[in-house]
């Protein structure tokens, strides 16, 4: 199960709310860190906003994507953008020195598949980050009290972060503590509640857009609920937070200390 599969909707204006966060840019070079080469491979890049981040920095990406219309931004931005299934990467063996998954993970039916598919095309030493919401990471999301039906499927779609390290044996961890409203995720707008109110940046997240076709009754009630409460200066403040897990393919250097 994967949260939304079609991301052509979300591809029309996803770049107006959505862009390269520093909260994230700053773990992920860390993971990256050490690749014995530039070709990096960002799997599940959408719109291309955190390859060209890293482009800048000289790393030689390529976006691959299952929405085309996704891809159609990237390319606009000059990147290299290929149509393909994290699950069935378009790569021979040892392609890359580097892969990124980065908030794509809970889009994916098959988490470890597409884990296995990463390890597959690096090299041997090459690098692999994952920025992933664990299921301790969701656990105390305020917005799952506004909106309790969504509980069960953020469960399904989240898995525990021991079962992503069972994949990645010898991978090490950095916490993700956004600081910044930058990527506009759901999990950036947690500590920024009044956003979530915002009807343009709410809808360009898989979490409201699930929400807005699965339980419309149910979304309305709860941005009542919280709009009630912001205007009395109450509501919820506590912030949204995510893991990246970063992996080194046998035969090259160990990664980062782990960071808290």
């Amino acid at each position: 199960m994967s949260l939304l599969p079609d991301y052509s909707r979300q591809a029309i204006a996803y770049d107006s709310t959505r862009g390269a966060s520093p909260s994230v840019l700053s773990p992920l070079r860390l993971a990256l860190d050490g690749a014995p080469g530039s070709r990096l491979l960002d799997v599940g890049g959408g719109t291309g906003n955190y390859a060209r981040a890293l482009q800048a920095e000289g790393w030689d990406p390529t976006v691959l994507d299952r929405s085309e219309a996704m891809l159609a931004h990237a390319r606009a931005k000059g990147l290299r953008a290929l149509l393909g299934d994290a699950q069935r990467l378009p790569f021979a063996e040892r392609s890359f020195d580097a892969l990124m998954l980065v908030s794509m993970l809970h889009h994916v039916e098959t988490p470890a598949q597409a884990l296995a598919e990463a390890r597959r095309v690096l090299v041997p030493g090459g690098r692999l980050a994952v920025m992933v919401f664990t299921r301790e990471d969701i656990a105390d999301l305020w917005c799952l009290e506004y909106f309790p039906s969504s509980l069960p499927w953020m469960r399904e779609t989240h898995p525990p972060l021991a079962e992503l390290l069972g994949e990645l044996p010898g991978a090490t961890v950095l916490d993700v503590e956004y600081l910044d409203i930058q990527d506009g995720s759901m999990a950036a707008m947690m500590s920024h509640p009044e956003l979530v109110l915002d009807a343009h940046r709410r809808s360009q997240t898989s979490y409201f857009e699930r929400m807005a076709r699965d339980h419309p009754d149910e979304l309305q009630q709860g941005l009542d609920r919280l709009a009630r409460e912001l205007s009395k200066g109450e509501g919820p403040n506590r912030s949204g937070r995510a893991t990246m897990i970063a992996w080194g393919k046998p035969g090259g250097t160990t990664g980062p200390e782990r960071t808290s």
